[in-house]
């Protein structure tokens, strides 16, 4: 059984464009792996879960294969199993017009009140 680096691995299926960001993110502490927090030289091997934080939200890879090269997207896909929840849709805020100036005190309210403020 093979086992990479995580930030490597997260390198190669996508996950970040750059190695850099991953160990960038390891090193954040967005990356978990079997609810751990690790580094980046940390060793990944098939079966073991990441949780990676990224945009806000967490998602959650089963290592499936592992890579130590970045490969295509198609076969990226197939290195891991994607078991992360559905996202709850987001409201849609009323867009204001570009050049329509600061939002008036009542459109600020109504603004605040669509966000959750």
């Amino acid at each position: 059984m093979e086992q990479v680096r995580v930030d490597s691995w997260l390198w190669a299926v996508r996950a970040y464009k750059t190695r850099s960001a991953a160990t960038a993110a390891c090193r954040a502490g967005h990356v978990r792996v079997n609810d751990e927090r690790v580094k980046a030289a940390q060793k990944v091997g098939p079966g073991d879960v990441l949780r990676v934080r990224q945009n806000g939200f967490d998602r959650i890879l089963v290592v499936g294969r592992t890579l130590v090269k970045r490969v295509g997207a198609a076969v990226a896909a197939e290195a891991y199993e994607d078991r992360t929840p559905q996202r709850e849709p987001v409201a849609v805020i009323a867009v204001r017009d570009r050049g329509a100036g600061r939002p008036t005190k009542r459109e600020r309210r109504e603004i605040e009140r669509l966000r959750g403020y």
